[in-house]
């Protein structure tokens, strides 16, 4: 496969084509690796992070440290993927005025592509700094788990013409505005499917249909390897799970029988050499 970095342009291009795009989240160099060797276009370093690797309860509960560093790991694997950051909770929401240093420390320190912001109160606001600013900017609409609180909870948003309207009016206020592409969360397919006729930016849809421009994905999720919950939208292609279970554990029978190591993986040192000591 080509190894082309993969440019903000290029995925417009992909929406003038119909050319479906594919996105996945990663947060370290080994999956970030197979993930780009895949051939996906885009890999969000999502705040998912806290839930899925840092064993924390919402994605709120996690910084601008702890999401540059994830980044700067997954950066260090990329050759052809578009790289997009996802500004945490406390990067742009608790204070706005810190939004475009924050945006900046994705791309001068972690070497990302773009940035992601979910849609909340000044949403508009601070999406037109950071792109006044230069930056690539996603946005992101209906269930954003970041104020799901404000939503009612994880739940379907869009689902009566008033409440759809409103994500109609948000998306093409953000791509008024610069946006290069919109994540569409947990709304009814149709709407999903009006947004992206509406829209000359793609939407990337996660539980928003086949309608959208493409999906993503959160990894982990796809890969079974994430047991707490499993949304409805989520597509389980391969249960590593169990699999990782079953080696740890025999990799423990063998260490308790005395099995491992064997000769094949130890080193030895020869006689003769031995008989100095």
């Amino acid at each position: 496969m080509e190894d082309k970095k993969i440019t903000v342009r290029d995925i417009l291009e992909m929406k003038k084509r119909g050319e479906k795009i594919t996105m996945l989240t990663a947060y370290d160099f080994p999956l970030a690796n197979y993930v780009d060797k895949a051939g996906i276009e885009i890999i969000l370093v999502g705040d998912s992070v806290a839930n899925v690797v840092l064993g924390l309860g919402s994605t709120p509960e996690v910084g601008m440290s702890e999401m540059i560093h994830h980044s700067k790991a997954v950066t260090r694997a990329v050759k052809r993927a578009l790289v997009i950051g996802d500004m945490p909770f406390e990067s742009y929401q608790i204070n706005t005025k810190e939004s475009v240093k924050n945006a900046r420390r994705f791309i001068d320190e972690a070497k990302c592509d773009a940035v992601k912001l979910e849609w909340f109160d000044k949403c508009l606001e601070v999406t037109e700094e950071i792109i006044k600013s230069g930056i690539a900017v996603m946005g992101h609409i209906g269930l954003t788990p970041q104020t799901a609180d404000k939503l009612g909870g994880f739940k379907v948003q869009g689902k009566d013409a008033e409440a759809a309207n409103k994500l109609i009016e948000q998306a093409k206020a953000l791509e008024k505005l610069g946006c290069f592409g919109i994540v569409l969360e947990c709304i009814p397919d149709k709407i999903a499917q009006i947004i992206t006729k509406e829209l000359k930016i793609p939407t990337i849809g996660i539980g928003a249909g086949v309608y959208c421009d493409g999906q993503v994905l959160v990894a982990h999720d796809m890969l079974g390897l994430f047991e707490r919950y499993k949304p409805k939208f989520v597509k389980q292609y391969i249960n590593l799970g169990p699999q990782i279970q079953k080696a740890v554990e025999e990799f423990k029978r063998e260490v308790k029988e005395g099995k491992f190591p064997d000769k094949d993986h130890s080193f030895t040192i020869k006689e003769d050499e031995l008989k100095k000591l």
